[in-house]
């Protein structure tokens, strides 16, 4: 008789996929049954034009973007895998990759706090 398995045993199962096998993961599941797993749109032109460009002087998500990497690469490396949870062969793309973002859509404090963290290990960082 086949072992059953729990959500558990699946849940860790994916979380120890990289990034990229993750990703077909998503794309398999969602040809098998037929679905997407993209979020909605939000749907920002729903309110007068006014009430919008109110909304947009007023920014709540920021990105981290990293501009450059100094004279210490790996430190780098290692603080980008700490804040993304990427694998080592992502985080050093996206290093070598600069300028990149780091994170989207965060908060101004996590902004900060990332700002601080990369900078702190030798990279230089702007937030949009």
């Amino acid at each position: 008789m086949a072992e059953k398995i729990s959500k558990e045993d699946v849940v860790e199962y994916i979380s120890s996929m990289t990034v990229l096998e993750l990703s077909d993961f998503v794309k398999e599941l969602e040809d098998k049954f037929g679905v997407t797993a993209a979020a909605p749109v939000a749907m920002a032109a729903a309110g007068p034009a006014g009430q919008v460009q109110e909304e947009a002087a007023e920014q709540t998500e920021f990105d981290v973007v990293l501009t450059a990497i100094g004279d210490k690469k790996i430190q780098v490396i290692k603080t980008v895998r700490a804040i993304t949870g990427l694998g080592l062969k992502e985080a050093k793309a996206l290093v070598d990759g600069v300028p990149g973002n780091v994170k989207e859509g965060v908060s101004q404090e996590e902004a900060d706090d990332i700002k601080g963290q990369l900078e702190e290990a030798g990279g230089a960082v702007e937030i949009k």
